[in-house]
């Protein structure tokens, strides 16, 4: 796993066969940032074969469009395709980015219930699940080796701060079991190790 922080957004490649799945990207216009920041992890847009977003707000999807038209494929969730364009309508108050919407045509749409299998033939032993507490569209991405991606989920930190029946629970309680080692944030600090108990 290689973290890319080029921006506000930490954005991450988990390695497969051959090939990387890349998790968020960072806003419109951080393209020649994401680039440099490729190169000094030793790769290029070449060796990446998808991209996920944990969410589709504007700070995890601008780069998107331009991964696409080099010929990374979009894994597009069967719980995401709603919100594909949310980011359209504030990305065209900043017509200097030149923002071309998501073309979601060319996606692969995943069913949540077969992300097991479509990681396993990457190489990737886990699955992704829905985190929906932040936004309707959020997943989480849950490693075997006990790494999970959460993008923007709220941190355990606050969660007394929410009512018991608060979603932000039953995220969690996916999420726990399982039975993670590292939180993976999209901001912020990177990881928070977890001690659990056995």
């Amino acid at each position: 796993m290689i973290c890319l922080t080029y921006g506000n957004t930490n954005t991450f490649l988990l390695g497969g066969k051959g090939a990387y799945l890349l998790i968020d990207t960072d806003f419109a216009g951080t393209l020649p940032a994401f680039y440099r920041a490729l190169k000094s992890a030793g790769a290029g847009v070449r060796d990446i074969a998808y991209v996920l977003a944990t969410h589709y707000h504007p700070d995890h999807v601008g780069l998107i469009p331009d991964l696409m038209k080099q010929g990374v494929k979009l894994i597009l969730m069967d719980t995401q395709t709603q919100d594909v364009h949310f980011p359209d309508a504030i990305f065209a108050r900043q017509p200097d980015l030149r923002w071309e919407p998501i073309d979601e045509s060319g996606a692969v749409l995943l069913p949540c219930a077969e992300s097991r299998a479509f990681l396993s033939d990457l190489g990737i032993a886990g699955g992704i699940v829905p985190t929906p507490s932040h936004s309707r569209d959020s997943v989480s991405v849950l490693l075997d080796c006990g790494d999970c991606f959460v993008g923007d989920l709220e941190r355990r930190a606050v969660l007394p701060a929410y009512g018991e029946d608060a979603p932000v629970h039953r995220d969690w309680e996916k999420v726990m079991r399982a039975k993670p080692k590292r939180i993976f944030y999209a901001h912020g600090k990177v990881h928070t190790i977890l001690a659990l108990k056995s």
